[in-house]
C-alpha cells in the first residue's frame, strides 16, 4: 500500500499482518511462558537487550497485536494494553509522577478516575490540583507548581459530556515542560485524535466502544512519541537516570522518544503491579475494533436523533449532548470531532430523582446497567448508583445534577429507541 491506510482499514487490519499460511485472525496465545534454547538468550530478554516474550504478565503476542492496532488508530509510536481503563490511567500518570509529584487535572472526569487521583493516589504521596475545563488561561497557568509532572483530562467527560479544549490544555502543559495525558474513551480515535492536537499520551477504557459488546474489561495506553524527556530531564528522573532494577538502563537514551515511556511502563509497572490483560480479553477487543468505525457512526447518528427528540419533549427539563447547537460545548465539539462525539446523552426529567427513577423503570429497549458505550442501549442514574454516596450539593459541584440520567444510545434502530423513551415518559 503506497499511502497510509484510512482509519477503517486500520480498524480491520492494523497491528497484525499474517504471513503465508498463517492464521487470518490474530491468534490467541494462551500461555504464561515461552520456551528458549539457552539461558543466555532469556537473560538478554530480562536485561531488555533483546525483544521477545518470556512471561505474559509483562507481554503477550496477542495483547501486543491489539495494542499495535490501537496505537495505529491513535497515530502513536508505541502502546500497551492493561487489565482495565482504571489501570491504564493509573499507569499513565504513575509512570512519570510518584511520591512528591503534582498533577494538574480537569475537574470534569469520570468519577472512578477522580477517586483514583483524589483519594488513592494522594495516599501514595501525589498531589492533584483540579481545574474547571472552562477555566481562564490565567487560572490554568496558576494551577502549575514547580513539581508538576503532567496534565490530565478527558476528551469527552463521563458522564456530563464536557468537551475538553485539547489544544489549549496541551499548550499549557508544554509551556511548563510537562506532557499532556488524555483519556479518549468516549469519542475513540474514530471521532477524535488528540495526538493531532498536541496530546502526548492517550488512554482508553477498551471496555467501552472498542470492545463494543460489554464482553470484557480492559484498557490501553498510547504514546505519541514526541515529548522530549531528556530536554526536561530533572522533572522525569525515572526516564532519564539509570534504573537499578535493569542494570542501569536509561530509558530515554536506550529507547528514544518513540519507545521510552511504554517500555518503562511495561518493564517497571506491569512487572510490579501485574495489571495485565489476558490473551482472551485482548482477542475480544481486537474483534470489536474491526467494526469500530461502523458502530461509532451508528452510535452518533442514533444519539443525535435521541437528543433532538428529548430536547423537544415537554417532560424533559434539560438535555446535554455535544451535537446539539444549544450545548455549551458545541463549538469545541465541531472543532475536535466534527463527525460526531459519542453515543451518550445526558438529560434530566422534570420532577427530579423520583421522576427519573419512574421513567427508567418503564423502559423496555434500554436496560438499566452500570455500563456505557456498547451495542445495547442502557441507562444509569448516577445519583442513585455510581455517585450514590454524594449529597445533592456534592453532585452539583461535580457537574452531575441529582436528576441526571446517562443514556448510552446503542446501535438498535433509532425509531425503536425513541419509541421506548416516549412510552416511558408517559409514566412520569
Amino acid at each position: 500500500m503506497s499511502k497510509k491506510p484510512n482509519i477503517g482499514t486500520i480498524c480491520v487490519q492494523g497491528g497484525y499482518a499474517p504471513g503465508n499460511g498463517q492464521p487470518r485472525q490474530i491468534p490467541i496465545i494462551q500461555s504464561t511462558t515461552f520456551k528458549y534454547d539457552t539461558s543466555e538468550h532469556m537473560g538478554k530478554l530480562f536485561d531488555l537487550e533483546a525483544s521477545g516474550y518470556f512471561y505474559s504478565r509483562l507481554q503477550n503476542p496477542t495483547c501486543d497485536h491489539v495494542a499495535a492496532r490501537i496505537t495505529a488508530l491513535e497515530g502513536g509510536t508505541a502502546g500497551m494494553l492493561t487489565s482495565s481503563g482504571q489501570a491504564a490511567n493509573f499507569f499513565a500518570v504513575f509512570n512519570i509522577c510518584n511520591q512528591g509529584g503534582h498533577v494538574v487535572c480537569s475537574s470534569s472526569i469520570y468519577g472512578g478516575t477522580y477517586n483514583l487521583f483524589n483519594v488513592t493516589m494522594r495516599k501514595m504521596g501525589l498531589d492533584f490540583t483540579f481545574v474547571s475545563p472552562y477555566c481562564s488561561d490565567a487560572e490554568l497557568d496558576a494551577a502549575f507548581k514547580p513539581n508538576t509532572k503532567c496534565v490530565f483530562g478527558e476528551s469527552v467527560a463521563n458522564p456530563n459530556l464536557t468537551v475538553l479544549d485539547i489544544e489549549r490544555f496541551a499548550n499549557a502543559a508544554h509551556s511548563h515542560g510537562v506532557p499532556f495525558i488524555i483519556d479518549n474513551t468516549f469519542p475513540t480515535p474514530i471521532n477524535c485524535r488528540p495526538i493531532e492536537w498536541g496530546a502526548d499520551i492517550v488512554t482508553h477504557s477498551t471496555t467501552k466502544y472498542m470492545d463494543g459488546h460489554a464482553s470484557t474489561v480492559g484498557g490501553a495506553i498510547v504514546d505519541a512519541g514526541r515529548f522530549d524527556w531528556l530536554a526536561h530531564a530533572e522533572k522525569f528522573p525515572g526516564l532519564t537516570t539509570p534504573d537499578d532494577s535493569y542494570h542501569g538502563i536509561v530509558y530515554a537514551e536506550r529507547f528514544g522518544l518513540g519507545g521510552a515511556f511504554i517500555t518503562k511502563c511495561v518493564a517497571q509497572l506491569m512487572r510490579d503491579f501485574g495489571a495485565s490483560p489476558s490473551a482472551q480479553s485482548a482477542y475480544v477487543v481486537g474483534l470489536g475494533l474491526e467494526s469500530l468505525h461502523l458502530r461509532m457512526k451508528r452510535h452518533c447518528e442514533n444519539a443525535q436523533a435521541v437528543a433532538e427528540f428529548l430536547q423537544a419533549h415537554d417532560k424533559i427539563a434539560w438535555v446535554n449532548f455535544p451535537g446539539l447547537p444549544s450545548s455549551r460545548d458545541y463549538t469545541l465539539a465541531q472543532k475536535y470531532m466534527p463527525n460526531g462525539s459519542c453515543g451518550v446523552v445526558s438529560f434530566g426529567v422534570k420532577g427530579g430523582r423520583a421522576a427519573a427513577e419512574k421513567m427508567m423503570s418503564a423502559l423496555k429497549v434500554a436496560i438499566i446497567a452500570t455500563h456505557v458505550a456498547d451495542a445495547h442501549s442502557c441507562v444509569l442514574h448516577p445519583a442513585n448508583a455510581t455517585h450514590r454516596q454524594l449529597s445533592d450539593a456534592e453532585l452539583e459541584a461535580a457537574g452531575i445534577p441529582a436528576d441526571l440520567i446517562r443514556l448510552s444510545v446503542g446501535i438498535e434502530d433509532a425509531e425503536d429507541i425513541i419509541g421506548d423513551l416516549a412510552q416511558a415518559l408517559e409514566n412520569v
